[in-house]
């Protein structure tokens, strides 16, 4: 059974999310993890190297970081195809979309959040503006990240819009607005929102 280290409320949402979509068996183990606000503390229980969520022991296999887990998820678990396979067409922009959220869109957003002022060549992301940009351009001529086909990056990079936008750290234009209304209205979207309410 797939035991997901899980905290309510947190990024590991989007992994509950996922698990919903793939229809595998699974169980949640709450953690404890260090907040901004200086509460919480590492979890010994948590395999995450840092003690972070989230984090996900499947058999043998122990992996860590959102965009690995949905990797590893949607390449071994293929009833219901969130992602495309090795060798199938658009696997590529697959692999480059989930390590945009971590590796590009978050930590920019991040930064204006927090008024870090961008430094070419020594972050190795883009300019919170030109981050929107890009989003703003590339989802204004298709439903999901991948065209017509939701996946896996819609639940890492949607969900993580969606809640930026509440948050007021993107600006909700009518692409982004109406994305995140078409990427929330799942099933599963909604069962995790359950889930994560108890």
């Amino acid at each position: 059974m797939i035991t997901l280290y899980h905290s309510p409320q947190t990024r590991s949402g989007s992994i509950v999310w996922l698990l919903e979509e793939l229809e595998v068996p699974y169980q949640t183990k709450i953690v404890d993890f260090r907040r901004m606000d200086g509460t919480g503390s590492r979890d010994a229980s948590n395999p995450h190297p840092h003690s972070k969520i989230p984090a996900l022991v499947d058999a043998e296999d122990t992996i860590f970081e959102g965009s690995a887990i949905a990797l590893f998820l949607t390449d071994k678990y293929r009833a219901n195809r969130m992602g495309p396979a090795v060798g199938e067409p658009k696997r590529g922009e697959y692999l480059s979309w989930l390590a945009y959220r971590p590796g590009v869109m978050e930590p920019a957003l991040i930064s204006r959040r927090f008024d870090i002022k961008h430094v070419y060549g020594a972050m190795g992301w883009a300019p919170a503006d030109e981050v929107e940009e890009v989003l703003n351009k590339h989802l204004s001529s298709r439903q999901y990240f991948l065209g017509d086909s939701f996946s896996a990056v819609d639940i890492l990079l949607g969900g993580g819009l969606h809640f930026m936008m509440m948050a007021k750290m993107v600006k909700d234009t009518p692409v982004l607005k109406a994305y995140a209304a078409r990427v929330t209205d799942r099933p599963a979207y909604r069962k995790m929102m359950q889930i994560d309410k108890r």
